[in-house]
């Protein structure tokens, strides 16, 4: 059984952001069949920062404690800057995780950018440097 930290535990105890924005600016889905663990962000754009973000995770503690930190890192984040949140700098941020949970900060970080870039497909269409999720 794997031993969390304190910052997991305290992520998963009292997640952060939980819950659906109405009538998001982006939305971010990501899932890992193998585990089970599912994962979508909601992201509200202002003046190119994230104003607000949600997210609704099914999934082991891990997964919930990793939704939890990705959205607190983000949430205010210029656009870019949000994009450079990388599952290794969600895992330090919750004092690591354990080898076999370290998928869901792959899963947390993937989830946030699949939300940027749809959001960015669907503000910047015909724009030169778009980024369209495939």
């Amino acid at each position: 059984m794997p031993v969390y930290s304190e910052g997991v535990m305290e992520h998963f105890i009292n997640p952060r952001n939980v819950g659906e924005i109405e009538n998001p600016d982006g939305i971010g889905e990501v899932g890992n069949p193998i585990c089970g663990d599912m994962m979508t962000f909601y992201i509200k754009v202002k003046d190119n920062r994230l104003d607000d973000i949600k997210f609704k995770t099914f999934g082991c503690g891990a997964a919930i404690a990793v939704s939890s930190m990705v959205s607190e890192m983000a949430k205010g984040k210029a656009l870019d800057e949000a994009m450079e949140i990388t599952p290794k700098l969600v895992a330090g941020a919750l004092g690591g995780l354990p080898t076999q949970k370290f998928h869901c900060s792959n899963l947390g970080a993937q989830a946030l950018h699949k939300a940027i870039e749809n959001y960015r497909a669907k503000h910047n269409e015909g724009k030169e440097n778009s980024r369209v999720i495939k």
